[in-house]
């Protein structure tokens, strides 16, 4: 039995210190995993060779400021993860390893109207395909990652209140994944996981405080402080969304009237244009006809990159975060929304927050919410699985 405090239980603690590093980054250099956790150099390596004996770790060759180093990643035998988005209209599912690499992926429309059962089975499904098209045994799953369009309450578990997809409101889509994939499911609301994705594998890397807005069919944003997304003791922090801009503006899903998503959400804009345009108009292709030069979409595009902006702006004073990442279909139009984004957060915001803010677009594009659903597992997964293989494991790993 291990005591506190005794050699053996610290050494434990390395490991696991060493494993987590590894987990949360991909894959990082002996000198990186010393810096990230406070270890000395001779102590990783001591671990590392350990680690890469028991099949926890690969380690290959690599360089680093022209030098020849060793890189670490977790062995690509160690478990597979699964990420799962739904959206509004989309169904999307990944696959990947514990070494960060994405090892399948498919996307494909679904019915807003269509019951979480249905949305279920087919995600069920969806994940069955990916394994046998990738050979990939089903026990090897460790944990799966979901990502919802609606606040999910964090002490049952369920979705709350959803206008994206309302069928769905009241369901407990963690104990239903459970049920059909015998294994652990995570979930999260498709903006956080959007924030994680962007953290992890985009535009937030190496930002250890970031605020990603994802502007669709509804307004959301994800919040990352100090590398970890913080979602509230009720899990309903981000709604940027129902910031009030006009107390006399449109009456909003919520209630109240001229919150932001009353000026920036798609279903709101897009009448706005159909006198000139049509009915049948969509948000990405507003998004490429003002990348074409069509005046009207340019109009709209920049109208709502400034109403965004003043909600960040808010962020900014609250929270200043380094870096805005923008999702969504609006991200396509690049500086034509963010040029926007910026002039409305250097009027609105603390001048001291407002410079310390870089805005970007998200480099993942609609694949952040499901690599974001990857990095959930990938975070919330732990340390103790990867250092008690069964002996069996770890001689197959090798």
């Amino acid at each position: 039995m291990e005591t506190p405090g005794s050699q053996s239980s610290l050494h434990r603690a390395n490991l696991e210190r060493v494993v987590r590093a590894v987990r949360m980054a991909g894959s990082l250099t002996q000198a990186e995993i010393a810096r990230s956790t406070g270890l000395s150099a001779a102590t990783v390596s001591n671990i590392v060779r350990e680690l890469k004996d028991s099949g926890t770790v690969d380690v290959t060759p690599t360089s680093a400021g022209g030098r020849r180093a060793r890189s670490v990643s977790l062995s690509g035998d160690a478990g597979i993860v699964v990420g799962i988005d739904f959206g509004h209209a989309h169904l999307r599912v990944a696959l990947g390893n514990l070494a960060h690499k994405v090892l399948a992926e498919q996307a494909e429309p679904i019915d807003v109207d269509a019951s979480a059962s249905q949305g279920f089975d087919r995600a069920e499904q969806l994940v069955k395909e990916l394994l046998d098209s990738a050979g990939i045994d089903r026990r090897k799953i460790i944990g799966v990652g979901l990502g919802v369009p609606g606040p999910i309450d964090v002490e049952t578990g369920t979705l709350g209140s959803t206008a994206i997809l309302p069928g769905w409101a009241g369901t407990n889509p963690r104990d239903e994944l459970e049920a059909r994939l015998g294994t652990p499911v995570h979930v999260d609301n498709d903006a956080n996981l959007g924030a994680l994705g962007e953290l992890v594998w985009g535009s937030g890397r190496g930002v250890a405080d970031l605020a990603y807005i994802k502007v669709a069919s509804g307004v959301g944003a994800g919040l990352v402080m100090g590398g970890q997304v913080y979602r509230g003791p009720g899990g309903t922090a981000g709604e940027i969304g129902h910031i009030t801009l006009d107390e006399s503006g449109p009456v909003c899903r919520c209630g109240n009237r001229g919150c932001l998503e009353t000026f920036t959400a798609a279903r709101y804009v897009l009448p706005l244009l159909a006198p000139g345009y049509g009915s049948e108009l969509t948000m990405p292709q507003v998004v490429t006809l003002a990348r074409d030069g069509d005046p009207g979409c340019q109009r709209v595009v920049s109208d709502v990159g400034r109403h965004v902006g003043r909600g960040v702006a808010n962020l900014c004073n609250l929270l200043n975060p380094s870096r805005l990442v923008l999702g969504g279909d609006l991200a396509e139009a690049g500086d034509l929304v963010l040029d926007p984004v910026r002039d409305s957060v250097a009027r609105y915001a603390i001048p001291s927050a407002a410079r310390q803010l870089s805005v970007v677009s998200g480099a993942l594009g609609s694949r952040a919410e499901v690599l974001g659903a990857l990095a959930l597992v990938l975070n919330e997964m732990g340390d103790a699985p990867l250092l008690s293989a069964p002996p069996e494991a770890v001689a197959a790993s090798r």
